[in-house]
């Protein structure tokens, strides 16, 4: 059993410090070799587009939401808005008409969707109405930046790309300890993703902000969502998808831990289908980096929950064989007694919090685990007021 025990432990190990040290410094380092490939862009690309909205009642943001896509900087003879009102019961819709008749000389649409069923649904749903070459998603409580639209179609430079993410800027990062951590995870997020993005292709997006070729658009279930579908699918058709980080969207992170740990448990809601989606991305002759960089950034990272648990049972059986697991166990215990320190006290440190909410993280995905094997899992969520 000790060989046994140790095996659990060294795997499983590995798999936590290649997500979380290995894999961000390793990506940094394949970036410096291929420091000469620049993502490239064409201004003079401007095709129509279908700048889609999904909303479900957003009654306190559909209107400064609204007001700002209509400021987009782009050719209005070939851009509409489209929104995609998921069953909204509030006065969301009625906010809509309102601003569509007060706005004629705009090409605005409402598309209401008769039964809740989530996002990616009303997106499915509003997607078979679009005309128009290409379709930009953002989120009703994102704001873009009014170059957003000319940046994402800047980078479509070649068939190969179907898919680009834009970037999402987090504008409350000083509200709270807790937006403030997750603003870091996300900027580090980001520098990684700018770095595959040039070498090959990006492993996830962002719902913040994102745009696809209408033709390229696929009718996933409503359970799965875009930012973590479409990439790996997109890739293993040979295709590409990248991140264009001049296209900006604005948006608060959660200011309390309760609506961050609801919106990463509505994150994990899929975990278990996307620690290896499909079998040939182990095909790195074919797939080449991206097979390394979906191992790293997603399997690994998806594997967290479980692998903690195994790293610390297997320590804990292996504590009398010698001073290292010793230490190891030790530093283990520690390090979620800081975390339980931080939750008890509230405390402002910024090192404790980072390592409160990396916990909470792991305890998001458990929960999300949890909820797929118990059939709780669901498309849809309620939204976090702290992000309003």
């Amino acid at each position: 059993m000790e060989l046994f025990y140790k095996l659990l432990f060294y795997i499983s190990g590995f798999i936590i410090v290649w997500a979380m040290i290995g894999y961000p410094l390793s990506i940094r380092v394949i970036g410096k070799i291929y420091k000469n490939r620049d993502l490239k862009k064409d201004f003079t690309h401007q095709p129509t587009v279908t700048v889609m909205v999904v909303a479900h009642n957003e009654e306190k943001v559909i209107l400064e939401k609204l007001n700002n896509i209509i400021e987009l900087d782009y050719p209005k003879d070939k851009i509409e808005f489209l929104i995609s009102s998921d069953n909204s019961t509030d006065q969301t819709n009625e906010i809509v008409r309102n601003f569509i008749s007060q706005h004629p000389n705009f090409n605005i649409r409402l598309y209401e969707v008769k039964e809740r069923k989530g996002k990616t649904n009303a997106q499915n749903e509003a997607q078979k109405t679009v005309k128009s070459e290409f379709i930009v998603m953002t989120d009703a409580n994102s704001i873009m930046d009014k170059n957003a639209v000319r940046e994402l179609m800047a980078a479509f430079t070649s068939d190969d790309i179907a898919y680009v993410s834009g970037r999402l800027s987090i504008i409350n990062s000083n509200s709270s300890d807790v937006s403030n951590a997750e603003a870091s995870y996300w900027d580090s997020d980001l520098a990684i993703r700018e770095i595959e993005a040039r070498i090959q292709s990006i492993t996830a997006g962002n719902g913040a902000l994102y745009a696809c070729r209408t033709k390229d658009y696929i009718d996933f279930d409503p359970i799965e969502c875009h930012d973590s579908a479409m990439p790996p699918r997109y890739a293993l058709q040979g295709k590409r998808a990248i991140a264009n980080h001049d296209a900006i969207a604005y948006e608060k992170a959660g200011e309390i831990i309760e609506d961050e740990f609801s919106r990463k448990v509505r994150m994990n809601r899929i975990i278990l289908n996307y620690i290896l989606p499909d079998l040939r991305i182990l095909n790195i002759f074919k797939y080449k980096w991206f097979s390394y960089f979906y191992f790293g950034h997603r399997t690994c990272r998806y594997l967290l929950w479980i692998s903690h648990l195994a790293v610390f049972i297997s320590n804990a059986f292996l504590f009398k064989y010698s001073i290292f697991y010793k230490i190891s166990f030790v530093g283990q215990v520690a390090f979620y007694l800081i975390a339980l320190i931080r939750l008890l006290t509230k405390s402002n440190n910024k090192y404790l919090t980072l390592i409160y909410y990396y916990c909470v993280t792991i305890f998001a995905q458990w929960v999300g685990v949890y909820n797929i094997l118990t059939g709780k899992a669901k498309p849809f969520w309620e939204k976090a007021e702290s992000t309003r």
